[in-house]
């Protein structure tokens, strides 16, 4: 389905009676409402980062709303879409850690380098956050965490906000790391996204594991 090794890793769970049901509900959506992101974007994150590639998980929980938003990538726009507040505030504080200045708002490329910009909703009605919430996602998203403790490569989980951290219990095997704060949302950013590094302690990680640094 996805033409990736997800397709081998995830065999068992997409031949669950729930994400047989989650198809048929999310055709049916996309067949009667404006659904986001494009129905051909949805597995996205999963083509642009394969399952043995993934040094990074960068996790959010649905995806943005409003139209030209979305497009398969956790916290991505597309170039020319106005940027989202969250992701904003994610650019100064990749510009306060490491002085990059970023003004591209589409993150393909940081998925091509190994950053899995995982949604643990894939999809969302227009102008209604978390419509699509409780329908089967959440159980399908998880296998790919699990998936990924599994793996023996070390993998970096960045949680931000409660939402993302509630997903620690599925990392369980001491190779891997967790960076966490509170949500870049302007609502929560200055209360410890702001001044918390992500992108430097990633990329020290990574150099430490003889993996190359991410270019953000």
């Amino acid at each position: 389905m996805i033409n990736k090794n997800w397709d081998v890793i995830l065999k068992d769970e997409m031949s669950k009676d729930y994400f047989k049901k989650l198809g048929v509900f999310i055709k049916n959506e996309y067949r009667t409402k404006r659904c986001f992101p494009p129905y051909e974007n949805i597995f996205d994150a999963l083509r642009f980062t394969d399952y043995d590639e993934v040094k990074v998980v960068v996790l959010g929980q649905d995806p943005y709303h409003g139209l030209g938003e979305a497009h398969g990538l956790s916290f991505s726009v597309k170039e020319g879409v106005r940027k989202p507040p969250s992701l904003q505030n994610i650019f100064k504080e990749l510009e306060n850690d490491l002085g990059i200045k970023r003004e591209a708002s589409d993150l393909t490329d940081w998925a091509k380098q190994g950053v899995l910009l995982l949604n643990s909703i894939m999809t969302v009605v227009e102008d209604r956050p978390l419509s699509h919430k409780d329908k089967g996602w959440e159980n399908f998203t998880d296998a790919i965490i699990k998936a990924l403790n599994n793996r023996e490569k070390p993998v970096i989980f960045l949680l931000w906000g409660s939402y993302a951290r509630s997903k620690k219990e599925y990392i369980t095997n001491k190779q891997h790391y967790i960076i966490e704060s509170v949500h870049p949302s302007p609502l929560s950013a200055n209360r410890g996204f702001f001044g918390s590094n992500p992108f430097s302690k990633i990329n020290n990680i990574l150099e430490n594991n003889h993996q190359d640094k991410i270019n953000w």
